[in-house]
């Protein structure tokens, strides 16, 4: 079976600083992060790509949140990167922790940017594309919402397993997700970490130097 290749833009950074790989929220692709990605360039490699079925990555199923962390993984591998800083936005946080949980010795740190926490959430499944989105697939939104309102139990429990720094950065209380159970989310790691930027729930397209203020304080302090 060919493999599925994920697209992906990189930015060169300094040599032997651990590379950066921001994954984009779900009706988005890797253009959100156009404003940020040559500032967190100015420390690292920074590698930007487009989810399965978004962007400029294919729309080629099937979808769902472990076919996402498995395409990520693989895509590390692509790019011959040992070791990562995961940072992801909603959907791409999902697909960041997961991937953390299947391999944490590939990842150094983790943001998790208004990341749906992996309990049941009771989204109602929409009709339409997202306007944000041309190229957005219609197939992965119930694929997505189906693991977000029906998570693995385990996940939940799993947290407490993770290894790495975690960064969990909320919204406030104009997003949508739940921020109790977020805060929650980051009590339960053990080297987490919670920051609320009270912009809703596209904190890095609305407040980008808050957001990358305390990614970088964050990086520089574990």
């Amino acid at each position: 079976m060919t493999q599925y290749v994920l697209a992906c833009r990189s930015l060169p950074g300094p040599a032997g600083a651990t590379p950066m790989v921001l994954l984009h929220g779900g009706g988005g692709d890797g253009s959100t992060w156009d404003e940020l990605a040559p500032r967190f360039a100015q420390r690292r490699p920074v590698h930007v790509p487009d989810l399965r079925g978004m962007g400029r990555s294919e729309r080629t199923g099937p979808y769902g949140m472990t076919v996402f962390r498995d395409d990520l993984l693989a895509l590390l591998d692509r790019l011959a990167l040992d070791r990562v800083v995961l940072v992801g936005h909603s959907l791409g946080g999902f697909v960041s922790f997961l991937a953390t949980l299947a391999a944490p010795d590939r990842v150094e740190a983790l943001v998790l940017e208004e990341c749906p926490p992996p309990v049941p959430l009771g989204i109602p499944v929409p009709t339409g594309l997202p306007p944000s989105a041309p190229y957005y697939d219609r197939e992965i939104r119930p694929a997505v919402l189906e693991t977000l309102n029906g998570p693995d139990p385990r996940w939940w429990a799993e947290l407490s397993a993770i290894p790495v720094p975690v960064l969990v950065v909320a919204g406030g209380p104009t997003s949508f997700l739940p921020q109790d159970v977020l805060a929650k989310m980051a009590a339960r790691i053990q080297a987490g970490e919670l920051v609320t930027i009270p912009v809703g729930h596209l904190v890095h397209p609305e407040a980008p130097d808050a957001f990358a203020d305390a990614v970088e304080t964050f990086l520089a302090g574990r």
